[in-house]
Formats: structure tokens, sequence, C-alpha cells
């Protein structure tokens, strides 16, 4: 009895045009699990550690989970035309955006993409430990490049300076002896842009090493 009542609830889903189940679920999961393991490693320990930019963890783990949701289903399709079309909206988003964003976040971005790509759109001829191979030299060259090679990450940030008597070039050092002093940044250089002579202000971008700072979550400007 119980058997007659299930089998016909089984086949139903299959005469709409969709199933409860396929193989490639347990593909989904697996290779979910893969992506969400190398975005946790780029993320939370590469990313985060050097920068604190809390609001930026939340974009790039939805970022990309949903570009690796995206492109495996895109892929079941298999429609080219629309896998085009649905990686070219992925990339739009970059572009759509109300605040800009800095260059090293901006690469961020463009690398939880790229391997959210690679892990969805891995096929029968793309082997595991080819796979593998990617996500971890992708996860060594960010290591690399963060903690080795560029030891010290420089930050900006832009400021409003209204000792417009500085901004010339013989009291460089009087200049910024007074921004270190009024900001209580360790000045490692910077720059003057805009000089606006009515109000007697000028904006000037200061250069510093934020690991070398008491507080080093300034947001840069």
């Amino acid at each position: 009895m119980l058997l007659d009542f299930i089998l016909p609830l089984a086949k139903q889903p299959k005469e709409l045009g969709f199933s409860l189940y396929s193989p490639d679920a347990l593909v989904l999961l697996v290779r979910l699990a893969v992506n969400i393991v190398v975005l946790t490693v780029l993320i939370r320990y590469l990313y985060y550690p050097k920068t604190k930019r809390k609001d930026y963890l939340f974009t790039y783990y939805l970022i990309g989970t949903i570009t690796f949701f995206l492109c495996f289903g895109l892929k079941k399709l298999d429609i080219d035309t629309g896998m085009g079309l649905g990686l070219f909206a992925i990339f739009g988003i970059i572009r759509y955006r109300t605040d800009a964003i800095e260059i090293k976040e901006m690469t961020y971005l463009f690398l939880i993409i790229g391997v959210s790509v690679v892990n969805s759109l891995a096929s029968n001829q793309i082997s595991i430990a080819e796979m593998a191979i990617i996500n971890v030299a992708v996860i060594l060259l960010t290591f690399g490049l963060e903690n080795l090679w560029l030891v010290k990450h420089e930050t900006r940030k832009t400021v409003n300076y209204e000792r417009i008597d500085l901004i010339v070039p013989d009291k460089y050092e009087e200049m910024k002896a007074d921004l270190e002093k009024r900001t209580g940044i360790a000045i490692n250089r910077f720059e003057v842009g805009k000089i606006d002579f009515l109000t007697d202000t000028a904006q000037v971008r200061i250069f510093y090493f934020a690991d070398d700072q008491q507080f080093s979550d300034y947001s840069a400007s």
C-alpha cells in the first residue's frame, strides 16, 4: 500500500519536467565544500588579517558562492550563449557599484570569482588533482605576496589640510611632522592634490604602512 502511494509521487516530478534527485547533486556538494574551504583560506586567513575589513568578508563569501552556483547551473544547461551571458553578468556587477573599490579589494574580488568559476566548471576532462593544483597554486601565490614578498602593506588616506603655507617643497618635513601630529599616523610619504585658495585648503593624500600603526584598521579613502 505504501509503495503504491510513493511511486506515483516519485514519477510525478519527471512528468512536470524536473526530477527530485540527480547524481550530480553529490558532485555539487563535493565541489561546494572544496570551494568554501578555498574561499575561507583566501578571505579569512589571507585577506582579513592584513586589512581587518569585515564588510568585505560578507561580500566575498556571497559573491564567491553565488558565482559557483550560477556557473554550475549554467553548465548543466550546456548552452554556450547562456554561459557567456552569465559570466558577462557576473563580471558586470563589478562595474555597477556605488562606492569605489580599492585596487587590492578589486583584485581579491576577481580572485574569488575566478576560483569559484574554476571549481564549478571543472568537468571530467579536469581531474581532481588538476583542480587541486589550481586552488593550491592560487593560495600559495597569494600567501607569498601577502606575507613573504610584500611584507608591508601601504595604505593611503585623503585628508583636507588648511595650512597651505606648508605645501611648498621647502617645508616638506615640517608639513609631514604636522600631519603625523594631527593624525597620529607614522606617515611614509604624502602627496598634495587639489588646492583651493578661496577656502585656504588643500587635499593631501598620505601613505603609511598599516602594520606599523598601533591601530591599522583605518578606512582608506
